[in-house]
């Protein structure tokens, strides 16, 4: 990482969400190709193990391709799953602009179910400020839908 990434003002998403599910449940949902597609989008080439690498694609802008580059970083089965989020391109300001994340998932069992907590860290601002509004809703809209996927997988 280089100077001016460690000195920039970035911004995080959080989104907490409460779940009549256990934690098995919702881990399970997080982490199977198929069921994230249906709650998200669809994962190519996924597998939640550390240093797997997978795209999502997305409606491509200017340069970009709308292809979302991820690695998983960690998993710890019913805890906590994260990876990288990567894509856009230099050139691009606004939607499609050059995007490098990281996508954090965090589950607590709760009397009755789990306490999921998303964090999406390191949006750049101001080069990242269209994709920091935009996925702030679109992770706030998301993030409910693990629940109707689990509620059909039980």
């Amino acid at each position: 990482m280089n100077d001016a990434a460690l000195n920039a003002d970035t911004h995080d998403i959080v989104v907490d969400e409460v779940f009549p599910h256990a934690p098995e449940t919702i881990w399970k949902t997080l982490t199977t190709g198929a069921l994230i597609g249906r709650w998200m989008m669809a994962a190519k080439g996924f597998e939640p193990v550390k240093g797997n690498r997978f795209t999502y694609q997305t409606t491509p802008a200017g340069e970009w391709d709308g292809t979302i580059h991820c690695e998983v970083l960690e998993a710890i089965p019913n805890e906590r799953f994260a990876y990288a989020w990567k894509g856009g391109h230099e050139s691009n300001t606004g939607y499609g602009s050059r995007l490098d994340t990281i996508v954090t998932f965090v589950l607590k069992p709760i009397d009755n179910g789990t306490r999921l907590t998303l964090t999406h860290s390191g949006f750049i601002a101001p080069k990242n400020d269209t994709a920091f509004r935009s996925m702030s809703d679109g992770w706030r809209k998301i993030i409910p839908r693990i629940g109707d996927v689990a509620d059909e997988t039980n």
